[in-house]
């Protein structure tokens, strides 16, 4: 395949506006702060970063990841749960087919419920957690979306968070996996499952676990945030990685991954 799967023209993110509060404690001035250090980040890895204007509470603005799931020139859309969901993600609709040069799917299974953080793309393969909010329908959309690519439902026991909250994509065919008993588990059911072989990488901090590869580059967070988890990226990373600090919107359970919707544009 040609088509570079790690390797993305724009990041779609969200506009960083007052709005209530999604978390105990969390300072808008230091979300600002971390959120431009982000954008200029993405912005140094040769991405365009598109600011979408979004309603609703901080989380409902910048947790951008929870709208949609884009590859391949495809984005799914899943259903809308409140009516702040659905006016955000016709503005991120509009944007993606527009000027973007995506191919937009809006799902309409009333039986699928897909939260996106539970949706693992790996360049090869994708692996949908089936959770308290992703059920095996919702897998099913996912697959006749991307039919190009094996799509393999894993479960997460009861009590668990969103699969990228566990395990995400630390460079090419290399997982980065938290060492959480739950993480564990849910690498041993991946590995059972995969179409193909992986490296793993793992971190002490669970917070680690999540970090986002693209254009070449590891983004993770700081050493001040996950110092265990840094040593182990300072040693075992040999190509490019930046850190960053992400303490406040780890207030509102988001991690690296949560703040973005990378696409290429065809």
């Amino acid at each position: 395949m040609d088509f570079k799967m790690h390797e993305f023209t724009h990041a779609l993110v969200g506009k960083a506006t007052p709005g209530s509060s999604s978390g105990d404690g969390i300072e808008f001035d230091e979300v600002r702060r971390q959120h431009e250090c982000y954008l200029r980040l993405l912005r140094e890895l040769n991405l365009e970063v598109v600011e979408v204007n979004l309603q609703g509470s901080l989380s409902d603005k910048l947790l951008l990841e929870n709208l949609a799931i884009a590859c391949h020139g495809i984005a799914l859309l899943p259903r809308n749960n409140s009516s702040v969901e659905a006016y955000n993600t016709k503005i991120l609709k509009e944007i993606l087919q527009n000027e973007l040069g995506q191919t937009v799917i809006d799902q309409v299974d009333p039986d699928a419920n897909i939260s996106c953080a539970d949706v693992l793309f790996t360049g090869r393969e994708f692996f949908v957690g089936i959770s308290e909010n992703t059920n095996e329908a919702g897998a099913s959309a996912v697959a006749e979306t991307f039919p190009e690519f094996p799509c393999t439902p894993i479960k997460i026991s009861k009590g668990c968070k969103e699969l990228k909250k566990y395990i995400t994509m630390a460079g090419p065919d290399v997982l980065c996996v938290s060492a959480s008993k739950e993480a564990k588990e849910l690498l041993k059911r991946i590995e059972r499952e995969a179409n193909f072989t992986y490296q793993t990488l793992t971190v002490p901090e669970d917070e680690a676990a999540n970090c986002v590869y693209v254009n070449g580059t590891l983004i993770h967070r700081a050493i001040e945030e996950i110092p265990e988890a840094f040593k182990v990226f300072c040693e075992k990373i040999d190509f490019a990685r930046r850190s960053i600090c992400f303490s406040e919107f780890a207030k509102m359970q988001a991690g690296l991954s949560s703040c973005c919707l990378l696409v290429r544009k065809p």
